[in-house]
């Protein structure tokens, strides 16, 4: 039997103003977002080319950080939740 995609996770959620600059207009799922934003990171090359886990933030992703210049890829993902809704 196919595993069915879990629809809470699937949900499109409102995203704040700061992640539409990053990621585009909302509402998306989380998924999506996630998606988008490593676009946006590896087309601006923003990951560390030492350490690939830490992304380098820009303008617009360090108001997504709360100001921090840089973060990696599992503290991203806690920050990014803080502006989904």
């Amino acid at each position: 039997m196919a595993r069915k995609a879990n629809a809470a996770f699937m949900k499109p959620l409102k995203l704040t103003a700061d992640l539409e600059a990053v990621v585009g207009k909302g509402p998306m799922p989380r998924s999506q977002v996630v998606k988008k934003l490593w676009a946006y990171i590896k087309k601006n090359g923003l990951q560390d080319p030492k350490n690939k886990r830490n992304i380098n933030a820009d303008a617009k992703l360090k108001a997504v950080f709360n100001g921090k210049s840089a973060v990696n890829m599992f503290e991203m993902t806690k920050l990014v939740s803080k502006h989904l809704s």
